[in-house]
């Protein structure tokens, strides 16, 4: 991001309008991350004492892939901007998290659960918004070679 300066030397509005965008946008990255890593790992190694109802629910084959998507997913949403290597990878995982959360909406509701079905479908909108952000509106630059 190219920092723009006015005649006397200080940062326009829109620079900095974006620099808090982009601050904006990298806590909730960081924040959906932590939600999607959290969540993979319980669905990827759930408490022995929950094995059986969600195998029973899900099935332990689309459990164990849940869990290693949204792990992969997580570690997505930031590795990428932080390293600057391949950043365009960042809203490619949000765009699949897209994919696991429009799921888990459409399941929730299906089965008359509103309360999770809701919830899936505000992080279904965040993540959308990171998607949509970091691939056309404030991609992240890709580390020069030099």
């Amino acid at each position: 991001m190219r920092s723009m300066m006015s005649t006397t030397g200080t940062p326009t509005t829109a620079s900095t309008s974006a620099r808090v965008a982009n601050i904006a946008l990298w806590i909730l990255q960081v924040l959906m991350a932590a939600l999607f890593f959290w969540h993979g790992q319980l669905m990827a190694f759930p408490p022995a004492d929950m094995v059986a109802m969600i195998n029973a629910n899900i099935g332990p084959e689309l459990r164990v892939f849940i869990g290693v998507a949204e792990i992969l997913a997580a570690v997505g949403l930031i590795l990428p901007g932080l390293t600057r290597i391949l950043p365009w990878l960042t809203a490619l995982a949000a765009a699949g998290l897209m994919i696991v959360m429009s799921s888990a909406t459409v399941l929730h509701f299906y089965r008359g659960e509103t309360a999770s079905g809701i919830s899936a479908a505000v992080i279904f909108v965040l993540v959308s918004v990171i998607a949509y952000t970091r691939w056309k509106v404030a991609p992240i630059a890709a580390r020069s070679r030099a």
